[in-house]
């Protein structure tokens, strides 16, 4: 999982560039967990990439306010953030992530940040036939991440994102539409299908829409001449759970 390896290469890192001192402390067990940021870190990484994210949350929540100083506070925070995303808290993730991005805004993990954020959105996106805020909230997410840092390996993930949650959108304006054709509501399915077209084109239902929006089309025309001063039926609501 790159969440880990982000955590591993982070904490590697970090003992590389401060000297041997507090490796040596961490294996001659001199400090206590409780009193050592390096060591609560530590035992936050290993309770990570073990799957105890519960753990994992109280290690790094300790780092993060007895030592709120120490440079090991800002990568608990990071670790934090990515300790509630593995283990499904999306909105405590969001908070978390989006806490460092407020607090840290030019630090060089800002990209993965913003990345992570569009990601809790998209974890929280629901199917076609139901409301579709959260993917709504992705795709302006993945948008900011590649507008802001194009250059960057998270703008090509933002990327790739960026075009599933587009999709699903194109897949809901079609679901719609055509429930609204089946209904015999001809105006609403037009404008549905118009709607498709015009924002989610070649993302795989430019074809399909294009026939029943011809169709509905015909149909509404039809209806028209029959009857040209009778409007459509009442509007059904749109299809959602």
């Amino acid at each position: 999982m790159k969440t880990r390896v982000l955590l591993s290469i982070s904490l590697a890192v970090i003992f590389l560039t401060s000297g041997c001192a507090w490796i040596d402390n961490l294996i001659s067990g001199r400090q206590k967990v409780k009193n050592d940021p390096v060591a609560l870190y530590q035992a936050g990484v290993e309770a990570y990439n073990r799957g105890r994210y519960s753990r994992a949350v109280e290690y790094f929540t300790r780092v993060k306010e007895r030592f709120p100083l120490h440079e090991l506070a800002l990568m608990a925070e990071i670790g934090l953030a990515d300790s509630y995303f593995s283990d499904k808290d999306y909105a405590n993730a969001e908070l978390a992530y989006t806490d460092f991005l407020n607090l840290h805004p030019t630090h060089e993990y800002i990209p993965y940040v913003m990345y992570q954020i569009g990601m809790c959105h998209y974890m929280n996106m629901l199917s076609i036939d139901r409301d579709q805020t959260a993917t709504v909230r992705a795709i302006k997410e993945f948008e900011q991440v590649i507008a802001r840092f194009p250059t960057s390996k998270f703008a090509v993930m933002a990327e790739e994102k960026l075009r599933e949650c587009r999709k699903r959108m194109a897949a809901k304006e079609f679901y719609v539409g055509r429930f609204y054709f089946r209904q015999g509501q001809y105006q609403a399915a037009v404008k549905r299908f118009e709607y498709l077209l015009t924002h989610y084109a070649n993302l795989g239902y430019d074809y399909q829409a294009r026939v029943f929006l011809e169709e509905s089309k015909r149909r509404l025309a039809q209806a028209k001449a029959k009857s040209p001063d009778k409007l459509e039926g009442r509007i059904i609501p749109t299809p959602e759970k």
